[in-house]
């Protein structure tokens, strides 16, 4: 039975669906940016500059991981939406008994790698020697806690996957407050430096696992699987398996090149690392309406392909076009308007200098967020409709614009290469997906019977 808190996505206006279902989705990525915004602004204001360097050295890091853990449990949760659509229960518990399985050998797996690994990695990446000590303490209790990370996005990514979008929000909402709590307390009072802004990340978003956990035994039982579910069929494991691991590589590809650029920042001092981290702080949160959507209209074609309602995913692919311009005009706006103060704020320093990098990657980036929208508004849709490859390819070209940035511009144009870096990419990106798109067989199918249907 459906609950109060899911929307139906499967009937009646799509544009007015996708808003309300996005809306939890869009608070909830806010308050989960507030996880590392909260640590930036607490370590920024009470441990100097050269501590706000540390956490913005391994920023790229700790996006690597994040997206991982998001890209894997999104993926999952398209093969459920699809069974959700189709109205085919058991396939739902089978597909979340499969997730579990897949994710948790993952999560060892990459813990594991983070002990050996992340100190070489910020070694690799240029980061500096003075603060190198400081930042491979924040990530390397950051990887620690990686399967809390996973659990929490399994666990939210399929409440969504059956249109309740609410609860894990208000799961989120609790647990930022107390990390924000737990921030002032460890740092403050126990002074325990940017460990403890780590540590109070972890906590506090275990808050958020056992809520979501909770709330599915009593209330989402679709989605709780007996042990007979947890018997692997191998079509079902290469689906999951196959789905989840394409958006995590995918996501993987875009943090590689992220931290590949962080290395060419790392070399152009600590005032430019200290300024673009804020600046990247607020960047990300102009970035959340967009990806909200994109998750929105994810959960939306899965359902709809699953329901055979290929009329309604083309409709969608429109709205989600118009929302991305209208809200991209206001972003660029707030941008211009607030970009100093905003830095000013994030990094909790004066200097003209940190303040004057963080605004100029801002104004920069401003005029580009439609393409932006666009962009990942066409990945999300290519992969709601099942396809695992193409998404990819405009990951590798990202990967390889920012390699060619990285060893030929920013040397030559220093921090102007960097702030240009992302906005060009983004147009071939976006070039590249909506040809896919245009030119995938399932579209390519629904379009030929909208012709059949209008002729007859």
């Amino acid at each position: 039975m459906k609950q109060k808190t899911q929307v139906d996505l499967l009937h009646g206006p799509i544009m007015k669906s996708l808003i309300i279902f996005m809306i939890p989705i869009l608070i909830s990525n806010i308050f989960q940016q507030l996880y590392n915004a909260v640590d930036t602004a607490i370590v920024g204001n009470f441990l100097g500059e050269n501590s706000l360097a540390a956490i913005g050295a391994c920023a790229a890091v700790f996006e690597m991981l994040v997206q991982f853990c998001n890209s894997l449990g999104n993926g999952f949760s398209i093969v459920c939406g699809r069974a959700f659509g189709s109205g085919d229960e058991e396939r739902i518990k089978k597909a979340v008994a499969t997730s579990i399985l897949i994710g948790a050998v993952t999560c060892v797996v990459l813990t594991m790698a983070c002990i050996v690994g992340l100190k070489p990695l910020l070694q690799l990446i240029h980061t500096p020697a003075e603060i190198i000590e400081e930042s491979h303490t924040y990530i390397h209790i950051i990887g620690l806690g990686l399967i809390v990370m996973f659990a929490y996005n399994l666990a939210s990514c399929m409440l969504r996957a059956i249109g309740n979008s609410v609860m894990p929000l208000v799961f989120l909402i609790i647990s930022s407050l107390l990390n924000i709590f737990l921030d002032v307390l460890f740092i403050t009072t126990f002074h325990m430096g940017v460990a403890g802004a780590a540590i109070a990340t972890v906590l506090a978003q275990g808050v958020s696992v056992v809520l979501c956990i909770v709330y599915i035994l009593k209330y989402s039982q679709i989605l709780v699987p007996e042990a007979r579910h947890f018997k692997i069929e191998r079509e079902l494991f290469q689906d999951v398996g196959g789905q989840g691991y394409a958006m995590a590589l995918m996501g993987s590809i875009v943090s590689v090149g992220s931290i590949i650029l962080q290395s060419g920042i790392n070399s152009l001092g600590t005032e430019i690392i200290a300024g673009h981290v804020a600046a990247r702080k607020l960047y990300m949160f102009c970035n959340m309406p967009f990806m909200s959507m994109s998750v929105a209209v994810s959960a939306f074609i899965s359902q709809n392909k699953g329901a055979n309602q290929g009329d309604r995913i083309l409709k969608a692919m429109k709205d989600a076009y118009i929302y991305d311009f209208v809200v991209a005009a206001i972003v660029s706006a707030f941008l211009f308007t607030c970009a100093p103060s905003m830095v000013k704020l994030i990094s909790g320093s004066t200097n003209p200098t940190i303040i004057r990098n963080g605004s100029k990657m801002l104004y920069i980036v401003g005029p580009f967020y439609a393409i932006l929208g666009v962009l990942i508004q066409t990945r999300f849709a290519l992969q709601g409709i099942g396809s695992k490859l193409i998404p990819m390819i405009s990951s590798v070209i990202e990967l390889v614009g920012k390699i060619l940035f990285v060893y030929i511009f920013i040397p030559m144009f220093g921090y102007d290469a960097v702030c240009w870096c992302e906005p060009l990419i983004w147009v071939a990106m976006t070039a590249q997906l909506l040809y896919a798109f245009n030119t995938n067989s399932y579209v390519k199918q629904i379009r030929a019977e909208q012709k059949a249907a209008a002729a007859a």
